[in-house]
Formats: C-alpha cells, structure tokens, sequence
C-alpha cells in the first residue's frame, strides 16, 4: 500500500470521468487523497471520501497561480506522499515547479490529458509550452500519455522517451438506470454530444453545421456548457440544449439517442467516445488528435476532416438507423477489447509498483531509467 496524492486543476468533463476511475480502484489498496481547485470541482460527485478531499480556491488568473503552489506545497507537507499523480497541464507546472529546485521529493507521475503544445494555437506558442514541458519532466518520473497520438507527438518535441508509457483511458461497464430514458422522437434520427461548450471541442463548427443545414430529420441533444468563459451560441431550431447532467446519467442519455457526435479541435484522447461505445452506439468524430485512435470509419462510426464541414454534413444527412445500430455492436467490443477501465488501471498499477522501488532518500529520480 502506497499513500497517494492525486492533484487536478478543474475536474469538470472527462478529467471527473477519468479520476473516478482511478479513484475507485485504488481505494481498495492504497491510502488516497485527492486536491483540486474549488472552480468547477463537484465535491459531491468525485468518488473519494470528503475528508481525504483538499479544494484550494483558485481560478485560472496568474493572480492565483503562487497561491495554488503555496496551498499544493501545504498539503504535500501534511501528507507526506510517497506517489503524487498529477492531473493536467497546470496542476503539473504548479507540483513540478514547486520541486524544481528541492533535492528529495515523493515520486512525480504526470499525466496531461492533452498536451498544450498540440493545441490549435501560434507555432511559437506551441514551443514554448513544449519547452517548459521539457524543463519540468526532469522532475518528473513517469510520463503517461493518453494515446499513440499523443506519445508519437511528444517525442517529436523532445519530451524524454524513457520516461514515458502509453496508458489509455478507460471506462467500466455502462451503469444500469431505473429512471426513465431521454424522450427523444424515433421518427428522427438522435444525435448527441456531450463536454464543454467551447473551441477546443469544435462546438462552434456543430452549430455552424446545423445552423446551415437544418437537418429536418436530425434532433440534435446538448449535454453540457461552457466552463471558463461565457459564450453567446446562435442554437439552431432542433438542437435541443439540456446543460450539465450528473455522470451517473450519461449512459440514459446514450441510449435513448443513435449516436454521439465529437466533433473536436484537438483532443488528447476523447473519454465521451468510449463512453458512446461501452452503450453500443456509433461516433462520428473529428480526424484530429486520438479520435482515429477509437473510431474506425465505417465499422464503429464516421470519421470526417475537421477543415470539411461538408463532409460533416453529408455524414450527418446519410445516417441510417440500422446501419447505425450495427456500428454500435461493433463498437461495444471494440470497447471490451481496448479500452475498458480494469485496463487502464492494471497499467498504472504497474507503474505504482515500480514506483515503489524508488527510495524516498534519493536525490533525483531523474537519473535512473524505470520504465
């Protein structure tokens, strides 16, 4: 048994999917605490118990970013971890840059669930973060990466090969709901999409799809909304908007609809697409990121080219309910075989392990190879 510290930024969306995940099954064998921000964290809905729960107030403003190092550096003191597993890009410059100059520290596994060098952004931008990811990865003892894409990108970048491990996400088996499903029209085709609405999950280019469009025999449902900022969206007649649902009814809405839509700027791998297949329904999914990864054109779903909405449209104009419910059996083993949640976890287990070996004593992790 190890003492763990899981430290997040924000968990609302996949992070919240993914934590529980993890959360779940290392209750059973290690000692779990668990910090994250106060902004956009549900206490309530994270799956470990409140007092090994830290929420430090915090926003993404530079105003609060020392305050967050001095609240991580408090509760590091208090617990005395042996394994800190770090959840996203700023979680992991806040814990990093706090050990950047000590001699000893708890073992450091980092994963970013999406690097910020592969974002959408100015080439010059993406250098930069690449190269504070660099500079932070030495301390740093394990480096997860959430797909292929993401690992194959990284190396291109510089990230340290001998650190890192491809672990995908995973989810358990669909939850059994008494409540009953979504009414949706059966006359029309269901489509819904699920997570933030923003830019990073191509949700402006889904309404400009659909406000073009229309669609009359398409019903499009909006699970979610914005989370850093305010956003005005043009919705179109038949998208209907549902906001934030609790987790433990996703799996309803899945299965009341005919498939789920992901149409992403960049995604680091795509939690709501497997959610979709473990329900045996069909994606359609951007070709950016790791989606390509999960959804294979024509036998668990559509892949289109982001930079072609008419591509987009005329996938969304030829769907086929039983053409759809035969993607969906397809996808729910892909799901089994690939990328269900017992996993995931026997993996980061391995890592846990081997962390283990590595003494409290020692100087810096970075001078041995353990991977």
């Amino acid at each position: 048994m190890a003492r763990i510290l899981h430290l997040s930024e924000f968990t609302k969306g996949g992070i919240e999917t993914h934590l529980n995940e993890v959360l779940k099954r290392q209750s059973e064998n290690h000692d779990l605490y668990l910090m994250v921000a106060d902004r956009n964290s549900n206490r309530d809905s994270l799956h470990i118990r409140s007092d090994r729960l830290i929420m430090y107030p915090y926003q993404r403003k530079p105003s609060y970013f020392l305050k967050a190092i001095k609240a991580i550096r408090k509760t590091v003191k208090e617990i005395d971890p042996d394994i800190i597993h770090v959840h996203g890009t700023f979680a992991g410059v806040f814990l990093r840059t706090l050990f950047f100059f000590r001699r000893r520290r708890p073992v450091v596994i980092y994963c970013s669930h999406g690097w910020a060098f592969l974002m959408d952004t100015q080439s010059w931008k993406r250098k930069i973060y690449a190269w504070v990811e660099k500079a932070l990865s030495l301390r740093t003892d394990y480096v997860i990466h959430i797909s292929k894409y993401e690992y194959e990108m990284a190396m291109q970048y510089g990230l340290p090969r001998d650190k890192s491990v491809i672990v995908y996400n995973g989810v358990s088996d669909a939850t059994l709901s008494e409540g009953a499903p979504l009414p949706v029209n059966k006359e029309k085709i269901n489509l819904l999409f699920v997570g933030r609405f923003d830019r990073q999950k191509g949700f402006d280019l889904l309404l400009d799809v659909f406000n073009k469009h229309q669609f009359a025999n398409v019903d499009l449902y909006l699970v979610g909304d914005t989370v850093l900022k305010d956003v005005e969206y043009h919705y179109p007649d038949n998208a209907i908007k549902i906001g934030w649902v609790d987790h433990a009814d996703i799996d309803r809405y899945m299965k009341a609809c005919d498939a789920v839509i992901v149409p992403s700027r960049w995604e680091g791998f795509g939690i709501v697409a497997i959610e979709a297949l473990r329900n045996k329904k069909p994606v359609i999914a951007s070709n950016r990121g790791a989606l390509p990864e999960i959804i294979h054109d024509g036998v668990n779903g559509y892949i289109f080219d982001f930079d072609n909405k008419e591509e987009l449209a005329g996938i969304i104009r030829s769907l086929d309910r039983s053409v759809l419910n035969a993607m969906g059996q397809s996808g729910e083993k892909i799901f089994r075989d690939r990328f269900h949640s017992d996993d995931m976890n026997e993996q980061i287990e391995h890592l846990y392990e081997a962390a283990a070996k590595i003494t409290k004593s020692r100087y810096s992790a970075t001078v041995n190879e353990y991977v």
